[in-house]
């Protein structure tokens, strides 16, 4: 997020839950970042459950810093490419309402980003199920809002997934990662391993982006 903040209008938000742990978070994010409460325990319109609630609270949270839109990230997409980020930032910044969404390959996504509060978009939706994309994007058409999808991407959450991501090299390096796998004994694998894994602002110029606390698709 760094790298892309460069880039970009962006300001970086970590989620963190339960209220009272912050400076356990602040300790492991970088320099710069803000920290957000996504515990979901504000009062949530009804169907906005489990893990949705957690989403809009973080998205909530972004929008009363005064950011014209928001931005939830999935945490274990450690390659995500810095492009995908930039391009989410000038899609919502550009005129007329619109949400962003960044599919994963599991049938969840990495990003959601939103111009405006949209409850709507995280209720009744089965968490950690393959169809977490699909029903967001019924969502969007229900609600006739205008939904741009940026090049899908992979999140970690399986040996298969894990597999890819030890040969992967077409996003982020993501260098810290990497170390931490080489220090696991979990170093470059086989290309066969791989293939089988197969708030903006009034400070009106930018977007607020956050890494959710676990993914929105198929992690627990």
């Amino acid at each position: 997020m760094a790298e892309a903040a460069a880039r970009a209008p962006i300001a970086r938000f970590a989620a963190y839950a339960p209220a009272g742990t912050e400076n356990l978070v602040r300790a492991h994010i970088a320099s710069g970042t803000v920290l957000v409460l996504a515990d979901g325990s504000p009062p949530m319109p009804d169907g906005v459950d489990g893990f949705g609630r957690c989403l809009l609270h973080a998205i909530d949270g972004m929008l009363a810093e005064g950011h014209a839109a928001a931005c939830v990230l999935s945490s274990d997409c450690p390659t995500l490419p810095t492009t995908h980020l930039v391009e989410a930032a000038r899609l919502l910044l550009e005129p007329g309402d619109r949400a962003v969404l960044g599919a994963c390959a599991d049938g969840g996504y990495y990003l959601l980003g939103l111009k405006a509060r949209c409850p709507e978009m995280f209720s009744r939706i089965a968490w950690s199920t393959a169809s977490v994309a699909e029903t967001t994007r019924a969502r969007a058409r229900g609600l006739d809002l205008d939904l741009v999808e940026l090049p899908p991407w992979y999140d970690v959450d399986d040996a298969a997934t894990l597999a890819c991501l030890q040969v992967e090299r077409g996003g982020y390096a993501a260098h810290a990662s990497r170390a931490v796998l080489a220090r696991l004994g979990y170093g470059e694998g086989s290309r066969g391993e791989a293939s089988a894994a197969l708030g903006m602002t009034d400070r009106p110029g930018h977007a607020a982006m956050l890494p959710s606390p676990q993914s929105p698709g198929r992690t627990p």
